[in-house]
């Protein structure tokens, strides 16, 4: 088992820039359309962000920078493992491991905590992580803060630019620290 940290990666919003001021595919994106079936069934009708779009903006390039921060990466979408199949292909990644959210994916929570934030730290296993969203809120840091034993770096990316040079620089910043053993002593 890798012990390098793990980044969970988002898909709509960090990867697919849903909400581009524009309303169109970024320049240096290029448009997949997903079949109607790669949707969750429990998805249709449902808020925002359980919606699974069919038509997705990715830039071919993000793989290969994913590829060489230094996390063991991981798929924490409500695409699960149907990512290997539509988005992974697309960024020239492998297939990845998949975070399965079962009965929690797209539950609300009265806690205002996010339905992917419990799971996570479940699949983390006490390893360091990052995780790559753009919905995570003060209540799931505060979540992932007291029930996670291991470090946590929450990174939220705008969906109107999705994943820009910056926070590659960042969670570049971040895969060298928590890969450091003397900086979690």
């Amino acid at each position: 088992m890798s012990r390098r940290p793990l980044l969970f990666l988002d898909i709509d919003g960090p990867l697919n820039p849903y909400a581009t001021p524009s309303g169109r595919c970024p320049e240096d994106h290029v448009t997949v359309h997903a079949p109607t079936e790669a949707r969750p069934s429990s998805a249709v009708g449902g808020p925002r962000s359980s919606m699974r779009p069919q038509v997705v903006w990715l830039n071919p390039t993000h793989g290969r920078a994913l590829s060489a921060l230094g996390f063991e990466l991981c798929w924490a979408s409500a695409w699960m493992s149907d990512a290997n199949r539509w988005i992974g292909p697309v960024l020239g990644l492998p297939p990845l491991p998949f975070v399965d959210f079962g009965d929690a994916l797209m539950r609300e929570r009265p806690d205002g905590v996010h339905w992917k934030s419990a799971p996570l730290v479940a699949y983390a296993d006490g390893r360091p992580f990052v995780w790559v969203d753009d919905e995570q809120t003060d209540a799931d840091h505060a979540h992932i803060t007291a029930t996670h034993r291991a470090q946590a770096v929450l990174h939220h990316v705008d969906p109107r630019t999705g994943l820009r040079q910056e926070d590659f620089t960042a969670l570049a910043g971040v895969a060298a620290a928590l890969s450091d053993p003397a900086a979690s002593s």
